[in-house]
Parts: structure tokens; sequence; C-alpha cells
């Protein structure tokens, strides 16, 4: 497995963690507490949250199937995108556990 389907993987893990933080802070200023200007911001960050949720589901799922993983733990992958702060947690066990896995390009050799 390359390196660059775990980086990927990585980096949409955080953004929509971020993404869905940020959602529930503005569902809680929209709803909550009435702030003025939170609805369009939880309508701008609940539609980049939901397409990049897609990508994240594309990307998790490309990472599962070359790490051969069973389904369970596939779907809590999937599903880790869904759960406010899931996503950075989930991430990070994942990472650690496929860094050792990871095939790095080899050395270049330097000749003489």
């Amino acid at each position: 497995m390359k390196k660059s389907v775990l980086t990927r993987y990585r980096v949409l893990a955080y953004v929509t963690g971020v993404l869905l933080v940020l959602l529930c802070l503005s569902m809680i200023a929209k709803y909550g507490m009435d702030v003025d200007g939170a609805a369009d911001f939880t309508r701008v960050v609940a539609i980049a949250h939901g397409w990049l949720y897609v990508v994240y589901l594309v990307f998790a799922f490309d990472l599962g199937s070359k790490a051969k993983w069973p389904v369970g733990k596939q779907l809590w992958v999937l599903l880790a995108g869904t759960i406010p702060t899931a996503a950075f947690f989930v991430e990070r066990k994942i990472s650690r556990e496929l860094d050792a896995k990871v095939a790095d390009p080899a050395p270049a050799v330097a000749k003489v």
C-alpha cells in the first residue's frame, strides 16, 4: 500500500472532523442562541461537510480495501465522519496501525 493512500485519508479525516465540529457549533448558535448570521454559516458548513464526507467515504473505503480490513472495522471508519470528534480519534488509531505497513519508496543509492 502506498503512503499517499494513508495521507489522503488522514487529510480528509481531519477536514471532515473539523467541519463536523463547526457544524455542531453553528447549529447550537442557530437554534440554541439565535445568533444573527448563524443560519447562513450553518448552511455553508453543512453543504461543505456533506460533499467532503462523500470524498472521505471514497478515500476511507479505498484505504480499508487496500489494508484488507474486516467489514466491521471498515464500517466504523466510514461512520467516524458522522460523529463529532470521532474522526480525530479513529484517524489517529488507524494511522498508528498502518504506519508500519505503509510501503515507503526505497532510498536512492548513490553510485560512486
